[in-house]
């Protein structure tokens, strides 16, 4: 793993830093500052974000359009075709529609499509079944907007779609009825005015058009499903602003409460602590939650997860959730060792690289965007694993800050049979016969992106403390920023010149390092820090040394007792 340089962020206009409020810490109205929040009423909505804030629906372009033809369907009594993806964005997505389309009486069935065997986006194959058995409407969710040709089938068939999608915009866009893309929106004068929304996100806003037009008596019921909003939303890794912050906020409270079985025997069998005891995090659904519902479809089949979130009957989510217990498990042991096995090829064969790109036949095809992140993350650079067929080659990218990689695919779309994605993750379709001048081309491009901007692997440190500034009021505190996650990450701090007191490593195979440390100005206080799985990195480290600690501030409950911990990030030794 490359050592990341410690940067401590600058605050653009230290004078603009808003002192009107007496009962915030000035380390959080630095933080904020550090964010481009420095006005009063920015600064209220950010730690104070309410759920009537919610832009207005019918503020896409074609949210109206999209509304009259679901009128016109449950007036007819039409059959309607919901088609999903297949990851928790995806599978949460089309669980919200199809809840949506049943309050409204409508007749529908969801449609996943298989990982390996279907690919990414519109089955012609499989809607053109649907549409031979009377589903003369479809409605995507987190895909479609890549769809051109498939779409324009639909259409010569007698069929009709809306699309509601949040990925880049592909230079041909479809024929639809209605599209809701909020990537789409930001190219029109008068557009949705937030573009940032995951799918699950778009589908809730379609949802709230739906109810306040047609189902006016029970749109305060709309709130229940904000905790599949927060699951899909923190999956999907958009940034947690604005609308989404709103949205995943209130989500991660429904979750608390979750009335859905499937969930709860989820949450059960995976012994994941969540309840109104134990108020979830955005970390719980990164590291617990999301992998479990994306396992269904990266090791069988993601209708697993979807029937597990839709189901009512406790016998059925009991046995689904052991069974996506067990694909989880599965998945992680496989992931394990291809990460190890790329990690070796990549130094072996790409050190002088930019780009890390490796396809196999081996590599299973829904666990491949997962890899590429880890070996990413590992090396700083961006990388491509796919999976590695006969004729073609599928699989998914994962980028680095300061390379959009979405642009970058697209500027090579002639060697491709598809592609689509973000600026930070994407995938593809490509011949084989094109992967050798499609790696040259696009490690070409990312060399000349690298060096124009100079990315380099830096850990960003938001403030410096003084060890006296360590209190439990700054930790309660620092809990109003939440929720965290992309584009409002967790502050990161640095203190200097802690002597370790004592030093244990924890836990099986003694991965977990822990610390107590000291410091002059601490008097005869000592601070308890953990890292997790740091036992690769730290093991010099030696009690009675000075170190200058990198971490993240939390607090610790333990046996009734609540007290301050530093959630250790980096360390090195102090310098005199």
């Amino acid at each position: 793993m490359l050592k990341k340089e410690w940067e401590l962020k600058k605050i653009k206009n230290k004078s603009k830093i808003n002192q009107d409020f007496k009962n915030i810490s000035s380390v959080i109205l630095k933080v904020l500052a550090q964010r481009n929040i420095y006005k009063k009423k920015d600064i209220e909505t950010f730690l104070s974000p309410q759920y009537e804030q919610l832009l207005d629906p019918f503020l896409f372009t074609q949210m109206k359009k999209a509304v009259q033809r679901i009128k016109k369907a449950r007036k007819n009594k039409e059959k309607v075709l919901i088609f999903g993806d297949y990851d928790a964005d995806g599978i949460t997505s089309s669980a919200i529609l199809k809840i949506v389309l049943d309050d409204l009486g409508l007749e529908s069935e969801v449609y996943i499509p298989d990982k390996e065997k279907e690919g990414y986006g519109i089955n012609w194959q499989a809607v053109k079944k649907y549409l031979d058995k009377n589903f003369n409407l479809i409605i995507t969710v987190d895909c479609g907007i890549s769809n051109f040709q498939e779409v324009k089938k639909i259409n010569q068939a007698g069929g009709e779609i809306i699309i509601t999608d949040h990925h880049h915009i592909p230079s041909k866009i479809p024929d639809a009825l209605a599209i809701l893309n909020p990537q789409l929106e930001k190219q029109k004068e008068k557009g949705y005015p937030f573009s940032e929304l995951a799918g699950v996100g778009v589908t809730f806003k379609f949802a709230q058009a739906l109810y306040q037009k047609l189902l006016p008596e029970k749109e305060e019921q709309l709130k229940w499903l904000l905790d599949l909003v927060a699951i899909g939303t923190v999956a999907d890794c958009v940034p947690l602003l604005k609308e989404n912050r709103i949205l995943v906020k209130y989500g991660l409270i429904v979750l608390s409460k979750t009335r859905r079985k499937g969930l709860q025997k989820m949450l059960q069998v995976g012994r994941i602590k969540i309840d109104e005891n134990n108020f979830p995090t955005t970390e719980k659904i990164s590291f617990q939650i999301a992998p479990r519902l994306n396992a269904a479809g990266r090791m069988k089949h993601a209708r697993w997860a979807f029937e597990l979130i839709f189901s009512q009957d406790l016998v059925q989510a009991h046995n689904l959730a052991l069974e996506i217990e067990t694909q989880n498990q599965a998945r992680q042991k496989i992931t394990q060792q291809i990460v190890k096995e790329i990690k070796i090829i990549a130094q072996n064969s790409f050190q002088q690289k930019s780009f890390i790109f490796v396809a196999n036949q081996h590599y299973p095809i829904g666990i491949v965007g997962l890899i590429a992140g880890q070996i990413a993350d590992y090396f700083q650079k961006p990388t491509a694993v796919l999976h590695k067929k006969e004729k073609i080659s599928v699989g998914s990218f994962r980028s680095i800050p300061g390379v959009n990689i979405i642009n970058l695919i697209e500027k090579l779309d002639y060697l491709l049979e598809r592609f689509g994605g973000h600026s930070q993750a994407a995938g593809i379709t490509i011949q084989n016969k094109n992967l050798e001048e499609f790696y040259e081309k696009l490690n070409k491009l990312i060399e000349q992106e690298i060096q124009k901007k100079k990315t380099k692997p830096i850990l960003e440190i938001d403030l410096e403390l003084l060890p006296k500034d360590i209190d439990y009021q700054l930790a309660q505190d620092l809990q109003k920023l939440e929720p965290f996650g992309e584009g409002n990450p967790e502050p990161i701090f640095l203190t200097r010149k802690l002597k370790i007191e004592s030093l244990r490593w924890l836990g099986n195979g003694e991965k977990h390092l822990k610390l107590y440390l000291s410091n002059s100005l601490l008097k005869n206080k000592l601070l308890e820090a953990i890292g997790f799985n740091m036992n690769d990195k730290f093991q010099n480290l030696k009690s009675g040394e000075e170190i200058d600690l990198v971490y993240n501030l939390h607090t610790n409950n333990w046996n009734n007792e609540t007290r301050i911990q530093l959630r250790i990030i980096d360390i090195k030794k102090s310098k005199d």
